[in-house]
């Protein structure tokens, strides 16, 4: 028998506005309660015209505190055209969201739509012809959606009543989300209408920063479903290994050379495998698991070790690799796999599978090496422990063996020491980090432009800067700023001046509109396309010459042959263990994680998740660093000409400071090179007689009138988004000066040196 609601007079009044077919599926499903994020968000939406922030951690039931409400008042009142329309980062999010929907609307008379671009024409063309309920879609499908179906978009989203805008955090201070905002305002515009927005979320590190990014460009306020997390009990682990041999587990070699040849064979595949991987394949044996990389050279390299591993002791093959450049087919086979209920998985992934799409029950998240921000380390570990049970989050850092000869910043154990900071800012202050807006977004200020003509087909300079001007985002953008711009994209050919005044695409503007990359304000896939046979397997961003061999999707394949007209490469699958590359950037982090990686070295403490490698190369390290004076001072000498700065401070200070250094510092120094690992140290190489001259320089400059503009020279033009190629160079030295460069925080960090 269905469990009955909970006696509860909260839950009996949220439940009793919900519609019938709600209360039945609530029934059926022996739901015993509304979880309290559900009765907020209801509160709010019922009773109240205002925004909606849900603010909630993972499996707390965010998506179904949306839609719930939403869903009821669609069936009291139903819309005209689209009543509601889900943005996703991410179409597997989009899919797994739209199963869950389906489920719940079965019996009502409410369609749920989902529209990217593995979805079928004949599919769109249905909703085209019937705009109703609830369509869920990626903002390059709306932007699409935006220029071909321009004439047509109040049809299809006249009596649109919400937008619901999933994991908010993923398009805070990024372009894409800055495309989202643009993307609701001139959908407000042609609509005359505006929807109310609700934003979901489970890593937020600044309510105030979220509201102001979800209501930005409109009328209504937002009110913040705030639900706390409870003491939730979570188990940690963090342990360390040098990757090459170590002779301590290896023995002596003269040992070695009077075992038996089986026992050497033996050795020889312990040597191809390393302690690290087969460490990994013991925490994942016979388990649901995520292995969370920081690139996808990594999850390839895991994987591949793994099944080798699982082979020579005759396991079954339960792996597979998520990520980008994985073909949609093989990453649903990963994602029905660690769905599959009492069956082991083990899947790689990077950030593809950190966002909250349902993998059912996962046991265990292994991460290898540090995530870049608390934030990220709170998603991958509210994978595990959705059943009540405690959260499961292993790293694993490895670190290439010390050399005799290595300088004391490359005897620093860095990822170790991330991990353990990013593990306590979180259980000691819950702190996240707060995401900066976007100032100057000029990329974006290019593709809406651009977006806007093709729409309209043509338009004068007065009115399409008023229309893109009013976009909520370019609100630091002046009307010099556009009309240099639009100047500038009239000389290149990207826009042409009628007789009458008006503008229209020009011909290299077509070339670039007429893709349908350009839907996207992120940069291109390139990548060759691999194939085995009719199936495809993934990409890769090289192709190699055939007869070579790369891995990809966790095996090995031998190149059969290369079409670099259509970029396809055939396939065949061979044995062995290969390696590939993908470029990719480090990402940013935040300065507070750097000081509490400078308090992790030389406080005492012991944390009781460190396993004894890693507590004993900590000992290690905080010895190393003491006796080396780093304690006392950020500055110290290395050789009789290098000295390195340990700044303690983020990315973007990190970056800051380096461009001081280079742009003031290189003559009054005398200095011959400057080198280093963002955000971790710089090696400075200069006189000897110069090096107690160094704080003094920087500390004098910082208290300077210097601006982040004067970091730049004349002749830069920092190309770091999608369409800075299009941007005239002193808007994008405007650009990376503000986004990128902070001469404020670096004078703070400076100051407590």
């Amino acid at each position: 028998m269905p469990q009955p609601i909970h006696v509860d007079k909260n839950n009996l009044y949220t439940f009793s506005r919900l519609a019938p077919f709600i209360q039945e599926y609530i029934y059926n499903h022996n739901w015993t309660e509304l979880r309290p994020v559900q009765i907020a968000a209801c509160q709010v939406i019922f009773d109240t015209d205002a925004h909606l922030l849900i603010a909630a951690a993972t499996a707390a039931g965010k998506t179904e505190a949306a839609f719930l409400p939403i869903l009821t008042l669609l069936h009291e009142n139903p819309s005209s055209t689209i009543g509601a329309l889900y943005i996703g980062p991410i179409k597997a999010l989009i899919n797994d969201q739209f199963e869950r929907l389906h489920g719940l609307l079965k019996e009502a008379d409410i369609l749920v739509w989902h529209w990217h671009g593995d979805v079928s024409q004949s599919h769109k063309n249905k909703l085209l012809k019937n705009p109703r309920g609830i369509l869920q879609i990626t903002p390059e499908s709306l932007e699409s959606l935006l220029i071909n179906k321009y004439h047509d978009i109040k049809r299809l989203f006249g009596d649109l009543r919400f937008v619901v805008i999933d994991e908010i955090h993923a398009f805070m201070g990024t372009e894409r989300g800055c495309q989202i905002l643009c993307q609701l305002a001139r959908l407000e515009d042609l609509t005359q209408k505006q929807p109310r927005r609700i934003g979901l979320s489970a890593t937020l590190g600044d309510y105030a920063l979220a509201e102001e990014w979800l209501c930005s460009g409109s009328k209504k306020s937002v009110i913040t479903s705030k639900i706390e997390r409870g003491n939730r009990q979570v188990r940690l682990a963090v342990e360390h290994f040098f990757v090459s041999v170590d002779d301590e587990f290896w023995g002596e070699k003269n040992r070695r050379d009077a075992e038996s040849a089986e026992r050497r064979e033996e050795r020889k595949y312990d040597w191809d495998i390393g302690v690290y991987e087969r460490y990994i394949f013991n925490l994942s044996k016979n388990r649901k698991c995520l292995i969370f990389a920081n690139n996808k050279s990594q999850t390839e390299a895991v994987i591949a070790s793994l099944r080798k591993i699982a082979m020579k002791e005759g396991e079954a093959d339960i792996y597979h690799v998520h990520h980008g450049s994985i073909s949609a087919s093989l990453r649903q086979v990963a994602e029905s796999a660690m769905r599959e209920p009492n069956r082991p998985a083990v899947t790689a992934a990077t950030l593809t599978l950190e966002l909250g799409i349902d993998i059912g029950y996962l046991e265990r998240v292994i991460q290898l090496e540090a995530p870049l921000s608390v934030a990220s380390f709170l998603q991958r570990l509210g994978r595990t422990g959705r059943r009540g049970e405690a959260a499961d989050m292993r790293f694993v850092c490895a670190e290439n063996e010390v050399l005799s000869e290595a300088t004391l910043p490359e005897q620093i154990p860095w990822q170790l020491l991330q991990c353990i900071a990013i593990i306590q800012l979180y259980l000691e202050e819950k702190w996240i980090e707060s995401i900066k807006p976007v100032r100057y977004p000029f990329s974006l200020l290019y593709h809406q432009t651009m977006s806007i003509v093709v729409a309209v087909g043509e338009i004068s300079p007065a009115t399409l800067a008023q229309k893109v001007l009013s976009l909520p985002v370019f609100g630091a953008v002046s009307r010099d700023d556009l009309k240099l711009l639009l100047r500038y994209l009239i000389d290149i050919n990207h826009l042409q001046l009628t007789e009458e005044g008006k503008l229209i695409l020009g011909l290299a503007g077509e070339r670039v509109v007429g893709k349908f990359q350009f839907y996207a304000v992120f940069p291109d896939n390139e990548e060759f396309l691999v194939k085995q046979g009719a199936a495809e397997i993934g990409s890769i961003s090289l192709p190699s010459p055939v007869g070579n061999q790369f891995a990809l999707a966790g095996r090995t394949w031998e190149v059969v042959e290369v079409d670099f007209k259509k970029k396809i490469i055939l396939v065949k699958q061979v044995e062995g263990q290969a390696s590939i590359f993908w470029r990719g950037g480090s990402g940013t982090i935040h300065t507070r994680i750097l000081q509490r990686m400078r308090q992790v070295l030389f406080e005492d403490t012991e944390y009781p998740y460190l396993q004894s490698n890693a507590m004993k190369r900590l000992r290690v390290v905080r010895e190393l660093t003491r006796n080396s004076g780093l304690d006392q001072k950020n500055i110290l000498l290395l050789a009789k000409n290098k000295c390195c700065i340990f700044p303690w401070m983020g990315t973007v200070a990190y970056r800051t400071l380096e461009r001081l250094l280079n742009m003031f510092c290189r003559e009054s120094l005398a200095i011959k090179s400057i080198g280093g690992v963002n955000p971790y140290y710089l090696i400075i190489k200069l006189d000897k007689t110069k090096v107690n001259s160094l704080y003094p320089e920087i500390l004098c400059l910082c208290e300077q009138r210097i601006t982040a503009e004067n970091l730049l020279s004349d002749a830069e033009a920092p190309e770091i988004q999608k369409y800075d190629k299009y941007i005239p160079h002193a808007l994008l030295r405007k650009a990376f000066a503000s986004d990128h460069l902070d001469m404020e925080e670096l004078r703070q960090q400076v100051g407590l040196w």
